[in-house]
């Protein structure tokens, strides 16, 4: 009996570990659980991935919307009434000081035609329409275009006051103070408002936004898209930052050549614009009664007339050919 027990315990053993380690491999249950946890692991990533690429889409719906928001904002600027161009050129005027001061440009040009002239309402009408409505817009038109030049040179160092302000751990808010006070005009002015506008309660985006309204250039603009997709989207506000300052800096040397090459072109058009009159000019200084036909027969006012047009066109093509828009 002892060695049957004995026989039956040692089959039993092999048997057992026979069945601990043999027998999962033929059944394949170590397959089974590799399978499945490959296939944890898979939808885990899987998982992942998705939540990853739904970042990215969300990310990439901030920045669209935050693009198509700041798009109508600029089509809704391009013809801005007269109160915001008179903003745009820099003057503390109001609207009314205005119209009263285009109504005594028009009255004295028609004073001045009607009485120096000698050709009364034929020439003192058309200078009257010409000083209350032509010459006040070309002066606000100047001096906006004027103000625009002194903001675009002084953009890029107020852009790179920030980034140098965030990379030492500064907030946002204290860098655009530090523009507000220490820049020159009229960037000193403009952020000044921006940080006005923070402390009212208006978001830095919003802020820098309207900065667009004041001051109609791309730069401008550009400034405010960079804030207002770091502001929705996140990101490195300074890599940002200083990528803009160095686009800017960019496009400005890229203005300087394009004028430096069209110069001669410009200079080419002004001769041929000023040499009709100054040969004018000189015959009539030697030859009076040869060159008053001109104006003193029908023929002639029509054949100044027609020149003129010619001219008129003729300069108006070379300008159209000098003139780039980048």
């Amino acid at each position: 009996m002892s060695s049957v027990a004995f026989a039956f315990l040692i089959t039993v053993a092999v048997g057992g570990v026979l069945y601990v380690f043999i027998y999962p491999m033929i059944s394949g249950e170590k397959r089974v659980e590799q399978r499945m946890k490959e296939i944890s692991a898979d939808e885990i990533q899987a998982k992942r991935g998705r939540k990853a690429a739904d970042a990215v889409t969300s990310r990439r719906q901030q920045v669209e919307d935050s693009l198509k928001q700041l798009e109508a904002k600029q089509k809704n600027a391009k013809n801005p009434p007269i109160e915001i161009r008179i903003q745009q050129a820099g003057l503390s005027i109001s609207k009314r000081q205005f119209y009263i001061f285009s109504a005594l440009a028009g009255v004295v040009s028609f004073v001045l035609m009607m009485f120096t002239s000698g050709m009364g309402l034929m020439l003192a009408v058309p200078a009257a329409i010409a000083g209350g409505f032509g010459i006040p817009r070309w002066v606000i038109g100047f001096l906006k275009k004027k103000r625009e030049s002194k903001f675009i040179n002084e953009l890029p160092n107020a852009i790179d006051v920030i980034v140098r302000g965030v990379k030492a751990g500064l907030p946002i808010g204290d860098c655009i103070r530090i523009i507000a006070n220490e820049t020159s005009e009229p960037v000193k002015g403009e952020f000044r408002q921006i940080a006005e506008g923070q402390a009212v309660g208006m978001s830095l985006s919003d802020s820098a936004a309207k900065l667009y309204e004041r001051v109609p250039l791309p730069e401008a603009n550009f400034f405010g898209i960079v804030l207002a997709i770091q502001q929705q989207a996140g990101g490195n506000l300074s890599e940002a930052l200083g990528n803009l300052s160095r686009v800017l800096r960019e496009r400005k040397k890229m203005s300087a050549k394009i004028k430096a090459m069209s110069m001669e072109a410009k200079a080419s058009a002004a001769i041929i614009a000023s040499l009709p009159f100054a040969v004018m000019a000189l015959v009539y200084l030697t030859s009076p009664g040869y060159i008053e036909l001109l104006w003193t027969t029908p023929t002639g006012r029509v054949l100044m007339a027609g020149s003129a047009v010619w001219m008129l066109m003729g300069v108006m093509v070379m300008r159209k050919m000098i003139n780039f828009d980048f």
